[in-house]
């Protein structure tokens, strides 16, 4: 503790007036991003080609995992779930009560920056860890039925996910106060309640099919290269998304993840403001762009999948495959996850080094009454690092390097998802080459959404 602490007090030795939301564009104009930008392009486009060359077993062996014993705890399991829904009552609580400001308030905090930001970014690495953090499974094990009431269809499969992600984006996205305590709590209970109550009728299946966090989470932990649950194995990152089991929607689930993150970072730029007639430099607020904001947000999914599916298609008839367009579709857009995850962390990884900031501060202060249980006063949230050229440069090659390996390693996964699929290198390689221009071009996007000015 002592070892965090000093660490915390370290980042903040530069104090300075800091706001929840925070920018470095002045001076990524100033960086040469239009090198870096081709640079990247040029990586992905390199990668692609080099699948020409390369034996099919060298990207089969990038991926490929070796079994290990299961792990599995149920009792920890439930122990886990069952604090993590004393500290979401405590959460609410404060949400309800609590100061109205939403940088000292612990509900905002902890659902956005730390739930959201950090532990969705940290499910590619270390796996589904909303299976030991949901707050439902604890409770739901002390007063759930033996056996469910009724069951859900199978038909449903991941159909109440999907529309819970597009409504979660929208509130993330659309809503005109989506950080404020009170809103998000009642939201947050709300949600509790109802998933609660579906454990209750139809079993445990509810929290796999209709509980959006669990979906988001077990999305992302496909890239995980450890899994402990059966069946358990470590390997290449991305080995778990040819494994049996898959819901037949993840796939589309998975180009949700990337078109949600891919307007949340044109929803901030000029051009987007430009477009809905709404001067940067004077934004008028959240509420006076409600519409166009869900409007552009249907619009981008729409789109996204719309054209993915055309380079499926496309493909498919290059390669003269024999397997059907659906089941190309379902397991060919799992390979996006890796730039899904990647654009998350990119996009809010400035929004992140302050917030993180306020967290701390928050827990040592969780009911804003000036006290200091972490001895951590006097304590300064900083923006510091946002003022030097040198370590905006690192922060935006940090976010740009990570954008390019996402795409990289989404060319390869395609690639390794087709030679499953196809059993052929050359059928892989001419089915997947839309998908790979797909993807090079996906990469401008991004490398232009990190450099492009942002007004709001």
């Amino acid at each position: 503790m002592r070892i965090f602490l000093f660490c915390v007090k370290l980042m903040v030795c530069a104090p300075g007036i800091a706001d929840a939301h925070v920018s470095e564009q002045g001076f990524v104009l100033l960086l040469p991003t239009g090198i870096y930008t081709f640079a990247g392009v040029s990586v992905v486009a390199l990668t692609v080609l080099a699948l020409f060359a390369l034996p099919p077993g060298a990207v089969r062996w990038l991926f490929t995992y070796r079994a290990i014993r299961p792990w599995e705890c149920p009792a920890c399991r439930h122990v886990t779930s069952l604090l993590s829904f004393c500290f979401l009552a405590f959460l609410i609580y404060l949400g309800l009560f609590g100061s109205r400001n939403p940088l000292s308030n612990l509900m905002p905090l902890m659902f956005w920056t730390v739930g959201w930001v950090a532990l969705v970014s940290l499910s590619g690495v270390f796996g589904n860890i909303w299976l030991w953090l949901n707050p439902w499974s604890g409770v739901y094990h002390l007063i759930g039925p033996q056996r469910p009431l009724m069951n859900l269809p199978k038909q449903l499969d991941l159909w109440p996910c999907l529309a819970l992600l597009v409504a979660f984006a929208a509130f993330l996205l659309a809503d005109i106060a989506p950080d404020d305590p009170t809103r998000l709590a009642r939201f947050a209970a709300a949600y509790w309640a109802v998933t609660m109550l579906g454990m209750l009728v139809f079993g445990p299946n509810w929290l796999m099919q209709c509980e959006v966090g669990h979906a988001v989470f077990s999305a992302y932990a496909r890239l995980a290269p450890v899994r402990v649950q059966t069946p358990a194995g470590i390997g290449g990152p991305g080995w778990q998304i040819n494994q049996a089991g898959d819901y037949r929607l993840a796939g589309l689930f998975a180009l949700l993840l990337l078109g949600i993150g891919s307007f949340d970072g044109i929803n901030e730029t000029f051009w987007w403001l430009g477009t809905i007639g709404v001067n940067p430099l004077e934004f008028p607020g959240r509420s006076a762009v409600v519409g166009p904001t869900l409007t552009g947000l249907i619009a981008a999914i729409t789109a996204l999948v719309a054209v993915f599916a055309g380079t499926v298609w496309l493909g498919m008839k290059m390669g003269g495959c024999g397997v059907k367009f659906t089941t190309a579709f379902s397991y060919l857009a799992l390979s996006v996850l890796p730039i899904a995850l990647v654009y998350h962390i990119a996009h809010y990884l400035t929004a992140f080094l302050v917030n993180i900031q306020y967290t701390v501060a928050a827990l040592s202060d969780p009911f804003a009454t000036g006290a200091d249980w972490l001895s951590i006063q006097p304590f300064r949230v900083t923006t510091g690092f946002f003022n030097q050229i040198d370590s905006v440069r690192m922060i935006w090659l940090t976010q740009a390097g990570l954008v390019v390996l996402g795409h990289v390693w989404s060319v390869l996964l395609s690639h390794h998802i087709a030679l499953t699929l196809f059993n052929s290198h050359r059928r892989a390689v001419l089915a997947t080459l839309p998908l790979s221009l797909f993807m090079i071009a996906y990469t401008f996007l991004g490398l232009w959404l990190l450099a492009a000015p942002k007004g709001a």
